[in-house]
């Protein structure tokens, strides 16, 4: 018997998948837990739509993010904090200042958890850092670090 997933089940398939099963295994197991449906023309219809549908959001957030990324480009976020001689910092500049910064001057909900900084910021200057907007589109940010 063919059924179409409706989630995941182990050792068997992903959600969304066609399987081919043995009857028993069909009606005893998989189709009275909801973990697939018989794959008859009207769920496999049902399926192509909800693929396409799925298709079209994901090209959505990906152009989503690739303007939010062309748009982040050209905005620098200032971080004022306390220096020494030489242009040398007290601590370091984290993504958690470079977050909360970017919503304060920007407006931009940046999660620090998706800006790449692979050493810490503890000089004054431009820095560009990475952010990860999606899996595909890494966006660029400017950090500027000033005395206070």
């Amino acid at each position: 018997m063919e059924i179409i997933l409706l989630q995941d089940v182990k050792s068997l398939g992903k959600k969304g998948q066609i399987v081919n099963v043995n009857d028993g295994y069909a009606r005893n197991f998989i189709l009275p837990k909801k973990l697939g449906v018989e794959a008859n023309s009207k769920n496999l219809n049902d399926l192509k739509l909800q693929k396409s549908n799925e298709e079209k959001v994901a090209k959505e957030k990906l152009d989503a993010a690739k303007a939010f990324a062309a748009e982040l480009e050209d905005k620098i976020v200032t971080i004022k904090i306390k220096s020494g001689e030489g242009g040398k910092i007290f601590g370091s500049v984290s993504t958690k200042e470079i977050a909360q910064a970017a919503k304060e001057q920007l407006g931009y909900d940046i999660d620090k958890k998706k800006m790449v900084l692979n050493d810490p910021i503890k000089s004054l200057g431009n820095t560009i850092i990475d952010v990860k907007l999606h899996k595909d589109v890494v966006g660029k940010l400017t950090v500027k670090v000033v005395a206070e």
